[in-house]
């Protein structure tokens, strides 16, 4: 069984081409993909060489983790069924590619237990699942309301979006870029350059990713103020010792999201608390990945790329 997937042949170079599948066993499901959204993050420095070695990387390499598709073959011992619309995470499937991540690619073969049931009315908005399970691991790792958030990409949305559906007061967001501060929902997006935005803060998340955001984020903690790192930010961080120092500051890292945040999400989104939509602002069809990947990285205007596979010839 073969699959069309967009393949890092090598850092800077993408193809989109046949894979070999491995055969599925009885814990197995093989979906047909519907859509993929294209991360800017941990994406990003695949694509461009600059991840740090993890275990099962290498090249070439399958990318992506927030996959939606059909289950069109269940085994006895999956627990799903044929017709299900799930949240596929990531795989592991292919013959002759790394499956880092894994999920951008037409078919997968992947373990029943691993996908996620998603209502097919929310499909294409669902490809969010895992930034928005990444917003809510953050938020559940500061232990305590946020107020400021760092960063109006899609995480700093749906952590602003979370923080207001599970009661907080709204957080100020703050972006560098004007592009980037439009779309607020029932909160303040300010200028960090600004004075407005130079407010005294107990608990900021750093949703930017961007390791020279970290100084002034503790330089505007009060004492005993926590600092939530929701990005991801390659091999050294460094900051400023002192100012932590006399802040006595409680760093805390949030790292992958769970299952339970997921469900969490889901139940969030079912119960009219938290809308998805409005975040997705691209689509692409396969063949034309090369290009969507480039408007994915480096367009600021292009929030969230979602690859259509619906019909990938």
């Amino acid at each position: 069984m073969d699959t069309t997937a967009i393949v890092f042949e090598e850092p800077g170079t993408l193809s989109v081409k046949q894979l070999a599948l491995t055969p599925p066993d009885a814990c197995d499901v093989v979906v047909e993909t519907l859509f993929s959204g294209i991360s800017t993050g941990t994406e990003k420095m695949l694509f461009e060489g600059s991840m740090p070695q993890f275990p099962g990387m290498g090249y070439p390499l399958v990318p992506g983790y927030e996959s939606i598709a059909t289950i069109v073959e269940a085994g006895s011992g999956s627990g799903r069924r044929p017709g299900e619309t799930v949240f596929v995470p990531g795989a592991n499937c292919y013959t002759h590619a790394a499956g880092l991540f894994g999920a951008s690619a037409d078919r997968l073969v992947v373990p029943g237990s691993r996908t996620i049931p998603v209502h097919e009315d929310i499909a294409e908005d669902a490809v969010l699942l895992a930034l928005a399970a990444t917003a809510h691991r953050a938020l559940s790792r500061a232990q305590e309301p946020v107020d400021v958030i760092i960063g109006h990409g899609v995480l700093g949305r749906l952590i602003a979006r979370i923080a207001i559906a599970q009661g907080q007061k709204p957080p100020r967001v703050l972006e560098a870029n004007p592009e980037r501060r439009k779309g607020a929902e029932g909160y303040d997006v300010l200028d960090p350059h600004s004075d407005a935005s130079n407010v005294s803060s107990y608990c900021t998340i750093d949703a930017s990713g961007d390791p020279t955001a970290i100084d002034s984020a503790i330089a505007g903690l009060h004492r005993n103020g926590v600092l939530v790192l929701a990005g991801f930010y390659g091999d050294t961080v460094r900051f400023a010792f002192p100012p932590a120092f006399m802040r006595e500051v409680t760093l805390s890292l949030s790292a992958e999201f769970t299952p339970e945040d997921t469900h969490a999400v889901l139940g969030l989104v079912a119960d009219g608390r938290l809308s998805l939509n409005g975040l997705i602002t691209h689509h692409a069809h396969p063949k034309e990945a090369s290009q969507a990947y480039r408007t994915a990285f480096d367009d600021p205007s292009c929030l969230k790329m979602v690859i259509d596979w619906r019909n990938p010839s």
